[in-house]
């Protein structure tokens, strides 16, 4: 349905306005505490009505119960229908009789007890509350129903059933409109890509956000995505300060260390969450992207070389802009990469990485043409790139061979410039400073790559020089004992790249 609303909050969002007009059946106003949620509804509660619909803007602990109750009396469908879907809930025969009063009153009988008493007197907060919810939601009369926090005093299969609920309403009458302020995951229910266009996030001090529309491809990557979108997942509606990272070893080891960093206090409410796989984080970067949520990735090296996460980062705004205001300052280094590439050309991240990985398939090959003795550590580089060469086919595509090969190269450095021709040693600067342009270009859409590899090469108590890593299970249990047992001192002093890293995760944008 088309409305077009505007709300202003100056002392919450300065000059700038929420603006939306395509609104979806069910909507979800989520964010952190203080951001407001409730200040926004209300404003658009009034736009609505003055647009000509009905709204009914219900609050758990201002809710008119009484009001509630006595529209049973009118209404004798609603009536049975949550007489029958109450007692089936909690398996208690619950009726409403009329009080002397006139109001309707709900009574519960509890056969195992042998027992019948006032609802009002004497059951759970619980009860009351999904009865007042499912009386306002199955009444006909408003165009637009809004529910401030209907999680309260509703444990989780509770709040599952009533947006379940929500779902058969909307079906039944398409003309009503129904918005849900919320700060559970368990209201979060996503089954299309479509439903994400209903969903509207606030932020501490700046407009609201949300998504105008899906492009065929972004309807197709979360029609693949959302049935892994698990309640975990969900948590990063509610906080712009949500680090994803790839697996559970990465969750448990950069939280253990979130309390060690200079930025504690100010990152309270940052969570780490495991997405559960690389190709994940692109899905969850490009969420993020587009819900305007600031969301923050810590990746591992080789999703440089291939992945939705490379995609995403490539086409993200704040990467193409940070890219523009280095021009100038890396235009001598520019002319050098890309000798052909027009002063006026905008130089991209694709365009970076692709030379990257040129420089690094020639190095490769020249590595694996050594057949003379070498140093222990570059014999150690060189045998893990044939192992890789002999197992796979085409290894140059492989993201993991182009990884290993950045990986030695910033490690060994000048130590190769003996074994290699003099043309492929005079690119390990390039290399460097090649990829560390791209850590700065990703770290501007908040994407954060682990310049040694993945969690495991910052470990201290096992030594792991490439990847891939074998025994994963293992090396993370030796390293969270070792976590547990050292002192706050001694683990800043230990995993200082990786806190630092942490660091400029939580880091947050200016308001």
């Amino acid at each position: 349905m088309n409305i077009q609303t505007l709300v202003r909050l100056p002392f919450l969002w300065g000059r700038t306005a929420f603006k939306k007009e395509h609104w979806s059946q069910i909507n979800l106003i989520v964010g952190p505490n203080g951001s407001g949620k409730t200040l926004l509804a209300q404003e658009l509660a009034v736009q609505f009505q003055a647009a000509g619909l009905k709204v009914s803007f219900l609050r758990s602990e201002k809710t008119d119960e009484e009001k509630l109750l006595h529209t049973l009396k009118d209404n004798a469908v609603v009536r049975e229908k949550i007489e029958t879907v109450l007692s089936g809930m909690f398996g208690k025969s619950i009726r409403f009789e009329e009080h002397e009063d006139g109001s309707f009153v709900p009574f519960v009988i509890n056969k195992a007890r042998g027992v019948e008493y006032n609802l009002r007197e004497g059951e759970c907060h619980g009860l009351k509350e999904i009865l007042k919810l499912l009386v306002a939601l199955y009444s006909t009369e408003e165009d637009c129903l809004i529910f401030d926090e209907p999680e309260l005093h509703l444990h989780p299969q509770f709040q599952m059933f009533f947006i379940s609920e929500i779902r058969k309403v909307s079906k039944e009458f398409q003309k009503k409109m129904i918005i849900i302020i919320t700060h559970s995951p368990f209201f979060i229910d996503l089954p299309t890509p479509e439903d994400l266009i209903g969903v509207i996030v606030c932020h501490v001090n700046r407009v609201p956000t949300h998504i105008d529309k899906l492009t065929k491809e972004d309807r197709l990557l979360f029609s693949r995505f959302l049935p892994r979108f698990n309640t975990y997942h969900k948590q990063f509606f509610f906080s712009d300060n949500q680090i994803f990272v790839e697996g559970y070893t990465d969750q448990q080891m950069l939280s253990g260390l979130l309390k060690l960093t200079d930025s504690w206090y100010a990152s309270v409410g940052t969570g780490i969450i495991d997405v559960g796989g690389k190709d994940e984080l692109g899905v969850f970067c490009k969420v993020c992207s587009l819900l305007g949520t600031d969301g923050r990735i810590i990746a591992d090296l080789d999703s440089l070389f291939r992945g939705k996460l490379r995609d995403v980062v490539c086409e993200d705004s704040r990467t193409v802009m940070w890219l523009e205001k280095q021009r100038e300052k890396q235009d001598e280094f520019y002319n050098q990469l890309f000798p052909d590439l027009g002063r006026e050309e905008p130089v991209t991240l694709d365009h970076l990485i692709v030379r990257l990985e040129q420089y690094l398939t020639d190095f490769g090959n020249a590595l694996l043409c050594i057949h003379e003795s070498v140093p222990q550590e570059l014999a150690l580089l060189i045998e893990k790139l044939k192992n890789l060469y002999d197992k796979y086919a085409n290894v140059e595509d492989l993201d993991t061979y182009k990884a290993v090969l950045l990986q030695g190269i910033n490690g060994l450095g000048a130590q190769l410039y003996d074994f290699v021709p003099k043309k492929i040693g005079a690119t390990v600067p390039m290399i460097k400073n090649l990829s560390s342009l791209i850590f700065a270009a990703t770290a501007a859409a908040r994407v954060y790559i682990l310049p040694k590899g993945c969690i495991e090469h910052y470990y201290v108590e096992n030594h792991i020089q490439y990847m891939p890593i074998a025994g994963k299970d293992r090396l993370f249990h030796t390293e969270k004992e070792h976590l547990l047992k050292s002192s706050p001192q001694e683990l800043r002093i230990q995993y200082r790249e990786l806190i630092e890293i942490l660091e400029q995760a939580c880091a947050r944008e200016p308001g």
